[in-house]
């Protein structure tokens, strides 16, 4: 890279990574590559460089620090450098602007074929007027025994047929121009001598056509004719060849699953698992759920010719990723209440890896919100806005599973009402006792008594569907627990017991764990017969003086009557 970037007179140069390991490295070793070549060639190489890289979690202030570095060509110690190299990991997308940058580097062209095209654009960016040539270098590292008249079958083009297909999206004309060859061919293969030295690799009277002279440069010499061969067949056809391969296994998947929601991760099955459902061999393993996603994507983008996009709105494409995200967690919660029985999920709750929980939450709060818009509109009153309620269709949808799965009242207490329903209709037992009767993680025991005990905070639905569906009853008055003694009456209680301390010892300097009994009851009132009743004395009057701030007055008063030290 250093010496194309030389040889070319690059000075700004972004090079992409595929993982953040190999950024740090590539940029932490790049000064003293470029360094051992300056000391080889001082008047072609600089004595200095930048060097620097980025990726997703870097803070935004270090991110602007390192591309404002990169724009002026001066490091933060503030030496003026010739030639900078910005390192990026899927971060230098949409949105974020890269000064005067003129050439970009590839030192991994892994990734999907929107995130190449994006990153072209990277360097293809211009400002108004500015009349900029932007220069994208890809190595091309050969395997042993290959020479560079191997384009049409080795792998180490297989980056630059990517990358060149990615600059179509940008310019078709200019790369298909690429395939004609508009002389005749006179090149000498390159080959190697008995030294294994390269030999041959000029050109004769035919050389490359204008628009390669243009777009393309390598280090040594190509034949043309291969040159156009090698367009023709790696980076035209197969694009083609891609695409007919997509479209034929979107055809075998919607007929299988009369839809074309695909999961992004989904392959073609291959051998036994394909046999009886039609997927020939010759598309074993395909990425058809990367296709159909990177289909989308082009579509959102306006790329996609208008024959594809008739092609595959005959199969049922859904072009919106809101359509897709709505179906797919609709799937899910199919799946799910298939195997429970109803819709009525807890929130932590999943299906082959999706959140059905969390979706559903999401999709009752948009229920509940369509529902709320109607209600006003019945009324008479003004909607703000309809943003973010659910249609009618999609509460039908949801309906047919299960017609209970939005409830006025709380998920949890309908889910424990459904199981419930679900244990009597297989035992006839109600379980009244904690413990009795689990289900999906529910103590139904619990619950029915809670409810019995809670009946006068349910409504009226809930009343009845309990008595009558459930055959629960509430709970009388001897069952009830008594009722909590109120905090006023805790305080007196603990103030009379600090009282016949301080009457007893003379002061109220009460060790932390002393326990003091006072006897209550036996007055006429609720407490008919006298108990005593052992009250941890020391911890309270800790507490009270750790909290005279908050404390009112009155009882500041009270205290302070008994001897209470506040300090």
């Amino acid at each position: 890279m250093v010496k194309a970037s030389a040889e070319e007179n690059f000075r700004r140069t972004l090079v992409f990574h595929h993982q953040v390991r190999e950024a740090e490295a590539f940029a932490a070793g790049l000064p003293d590559v470029a360094a051992q070549l300056h000391d080889s060639d001082p008047e072609l190489y600089p004595r200095r460089i930048w060097a620097d890289w980025l990726y997703g979690n870097h803070k935004p202030l270090h991110r602007r620090r390192v591309l404002r570095e990169f724009a002026d060509g001066i490091s933060t110690d503030g030496t003026v450098v010739e030639k900078a190299y910005l390192g990026s990991v899927k971060v230098l997308g949409e949105g974020v602007d890269t000064h005067n940058c003129d050439s970009v580097y590839w030192a991994d062209v892994r990734g999907s074929m929107p995130d190449l095209v994006q990153a072209v654009g990277r360097a293809l960016r211009m400002q108004p007027g500015e009349g900029k040539v932007a220069s994208l270098v890809v190595p091309v590292l050969l395997g042993p025994g290959e020479t560079a008249d191997n384009m049409l079958t080795s792998k180490a083009y297989g980056g630059l047929a990517k990358l060149l297909e990615a600059l179509r999206a940008h310019d078709a004309r200019v790369v298909e121009a690429l395939a004609e060859q508009q002389a005749p061919s006179r090149y000498k293969p390159v080959q190697k001598d008995s030294e294994g030295k390269k030999q041959g690799g000029e050109g004769g009277d035919g050389g490359p056509s204008t628009p390669a002279k243009a777009l393309l440069k390598f280090s040594t010499p190509r034949d043309p004719a291969q040159l156009a061969a090698f367009i023709n067949l790696r980076v035209l056809n197969p694009e083609r060849e891609h695409w007919r391969r997509g479209v034929e296994a979107a055809v075998i998947y919607a007929r299988e699953h009369d839809d074309l929601r695909v999961p992004f991760t989904y392959r073609v099955p291959e051998r036994e698992e394909a046999e009886g459902v039609g997927w020939p061999a010759s598309l074993a393993n395909f990425r058809l759920g990367q296709w159909v996603a990177d289909a989308r994507r082009f579509y959102a983008r306006g790329d996609m010719d208008e024959d594809r996009v008739a092609q595959l709105d005959k199969l049922g494409m859904i072009w919106s990723r809101f359509d897709v995200a709505w179906e797919e967690g609709l799937t899910s919660a199919r799946g799910w209440a298939a195997q429970h029985g109803h819709l009525l999920a807890p929130l932590d709750a999943t299906f082959q890896g999706a959140a059905v929980g969390i979706w559903l939450k999401n999709a009752r709060a948009a229920a509940r919100k369509a529902l709320e818009i109607e209600q006003r509109r019945a009324e008479g009153l003004p909607v703000e806005s309809s943003a973010g309620a659910m249609s009618q269709e999609r509460r039908e949808q949801l309906e047919d599973i299960d017609p209970s799965w939005c409830p006025a009242w709380p998920v949890e207490w309908q889910r424990a009402f459904h199981l419930t329903r679900q244990h009597l209709d297989e035992s006839g037992t109600l379980p009244t006792a904690a413990g009795d009767v689990v289900r999906q993680g529910e103590d139904l025991g619990r619950w029915v008594r809670s409810v019995r005990l809670g009946w006068d905070n349910l409504t009226t639905v809930q009343q009845w569907m309990c008595e009558q569906i459930l055959g629960i009853e509430p709970a009388t008055e001897n069952e009830k627990p008594p009722a909590r003694r109120p905090q006023a009456d805790k305080w007196a209680m603990n103030y009379e017991a600090a009282r016949q301390f301080y009457e007893r010892e003379g002061h109220l300097r009460v060790p932390r764990k002393h326990v003091e009994t006072i006897t209550v009851g036996g007055d006429g009132g609720e407490d008919q017969a006298q108990r005593d009743v052992p009250l941890k004395l020391g911890a309270w009057v800790g507490n009270q003086r750790s909290r005279a701030a908050t404390l009112s007055p009155a009882r500041v008063e009270q205290l302070s009557k008994i001897g209470m030290r506040w300090v």
